[in-house]
């Protein structure tokens, strides 16, 4: 729980910061593409997310109802529970702090591919990427688990930054807020199945 607190309370550290504007859209310019064309690859690590989280949550139900296996039931509720803490704590942050897409603020400095709506801190398809990540290292426990949950989650957030959707800043607080929502529904599992 204590890790759940610290993960949430570096987010506001992290919103803070968000103020800076010059340095985060300084930053951003190093990762945007040059030329919005050709950014398929970006695109669809971007997306990926979508179909990732709830694969995972649904093969993991299906495996267990399938062989009996209990802790693959537990597996797949505390992946849902994870999703639904990161999109609703997503959600309620992108609603608090209001702040406009960088393609939208910036159209003459970010490139973008397509067009960006809705709000930008923080990054909701990160904050998704990175409670995955979270909930699958904390579940198997494995290095080749965790290195590759974690090395897509970043590249989802790097994407974010690539396509002009986000600012570093944005990225930054969307994985924060994936890793508390993962260790929230961790802890909170452990004391639903005790």
């Amino acid at each position: 729980m204590k890790r759940v607190i610290v993960c949430f309370s570096l987010c506001t550290v992290v919103c803070h910061q968000a103020q800076s504007q010059n340095m985060d859209i300084d930053l951003l310019r190093k990762f945007n593409a040059r030329n919005p064309t050709g950014q398929t690859y970006w695109l669809q690590t971007s997306n990926s997310v979508y179909y990732a989280a709830p694969t995972i949550t649904a093969g993991s139900l299906a495996y267990g109802l399938i062989y009996k296996d209990k802790q693959a039931i537990k597996n797949s509720f505390e992946s849902a529970l994870s999703i639904g803490i990161c999109l609703a704590v997503s959600g309620g942050v992108k609603s608090l702090v209001n702040r406009e897409r960088p393609a939208q603020r910036y159209p003459d400095l970010i490139n973008s591919s397509t067009e960006s709506y809705g709000k930008s801190f923080p990054s909701g398809h990160t904050t998704l990427a990175f409670a995955t990540a979270t909930t699958l290292s904390l579940q198997y426990k494995k290095w080749y688990v965790t290195v590759p949950a974690f090395a897509w989650a970043a590249s989802v957030g790097y994407s974010r930054m690539r396509l002009g959707r986000h600012y570093p800043t944005d990225v930054a607080a969307g994985a924060l807020v994936g890793i508390g929502s993962g260790y929230l529904s961790h802890w909170l599992t452990k004391k639903i199945f005790k």
